[in-house]
């Protein structure tokens, strides 16, 4: 079910590309948040009002326990979606995608340091080979010591996906029904996204206007239902089944997932959208980079010990 999750994922990253493409479109000299959360707002609107739907009555409302956890999730998702979102303006989507993956060094990394502890080898080793691949998936200037924009966005959303992937770890969420929490965690983003909208729109037909587009409709759609409603109630119904640091090791399938669909879903967007995305392709710095980051990722998930990080985690 989280190997499902991850092609969900990498679904998202050229399909959120696409409709902020197309919002730049449509929204010709909006401002680049304005730009983002009128991509992500929409989003979890639909998510939530199909939940609720998909919920039907005699389900309940969220426990104190299940309201607790979708919020914590929620947060954590909302600054996470809105660095991503902004940052994919500035990078590619499989670039965005492997530098998300971040978060699986960062997992062991802070359970060392809660205990107090040398994270070993392992760890060192797969941070310095993750570090590598950013600098050359950002194409680190040495002479300025600087990334871009969306390689540094995407760095800090990783952070949030890190706590995101912890909160739904802990033991005393443990009873919690995935769907009430996915619809409190998804409902605490619509209100998140829908504010920034409000904040940032030059006017009041820019929120409205897109949906005039069947394009933006189908994009924002197909977002809602299979890479948010999809992708996040398999990962908060499956993922407490499993050692955060198992879960950690299949997400980082996403980025090669992502890269995949990049190399040919961009044209076929381009051409529903009427937009200008050309199909990515397999350049050195994506092997490379994204390479030293799938390796690195690769061995601090399995040097670890399940049974420990998971107690850890609780």
């Amino acid at each position: 079910m989280l190997l499902l999750t991850t092609v969900f994922w990498g679904l998202s990253f050229p399909l959120i590309k696409s409709l902020m493409m197309l919002n730049q479109a449509l929204l010709p000299g909006a401002g680049s948040w304005f730009v983002t959360a009128q991509a992500l707002a929409p989003r979890f609107v639909l998510a939530s009002l199909l939940m609720l739907a998909l919920r039907g009555r005699g389900i309940g409302r969220p426990t104190p326990g299940e309201f607790k956890q979708g919020l914590g999730i929620g947060l954590f998702a909302t600054g996470g979606m809105l660095f991503q979102t902004d940052g994919l303006m500035h990078t590619s989507a499989s670039t965005s995608a492997f530098i998300t993956q971040f978060y699986a060094i960062l997992i062991p990394v802070w359970l060392a340091l809660r205990e107090r502890r040398n994270p070993g080898a392992a760890i060192w080793t797969g941070c310095a080979l993750v570090v590598a691949g950013v600098a050359i998936l950002g194409h680190f200037d040495w002479r300025t010591l600087s990334f871009g924009r969306g390689e540094w966005e995407t760095l800090l959303s990783s952070v949030f996906f890190t706590g995101q992937i912890l909160w739904i770890q802990k033991k005393e969420f443990s009873g919690c029904r995935a769907d009430s929490t996915t619809l409190v965690m998804f409902a605490t983003q619509a209100a998140a996204f829908l504010a920034l909208t409000a904040a940032a729109a030059p006017d009041a037909r820019s929120i409205v206007s897109p949906w005039a587009s069947p394009a933006w409709d189908g994009l924002s759609l197909t977002l809602a239902v299979v890479c948010t409603i999809g992708a996040f109630w398999l990962m908060n119904k499956w993922q407490p089944r499993i050692p955060a640091t198992q879960a950690g090791l299949i997400y980082c399938i996403e980025p090669v997932i992502a890269s995949g669909l990049a190399l040919f879903l961009p044209a076929f967007f381009s051409r529903l959208a009427s937009i200008d995305y050309p199909n990515e392709r397999a350049s050195w710095t994506l092997l490379v980079g994204g390479g030293l980051i799938l390796i690195a990722n690769v061995l601090v998930q399995v040097a670890q010990d399940p049974r420990a990080a998971d107690e850890a985690v609780q």
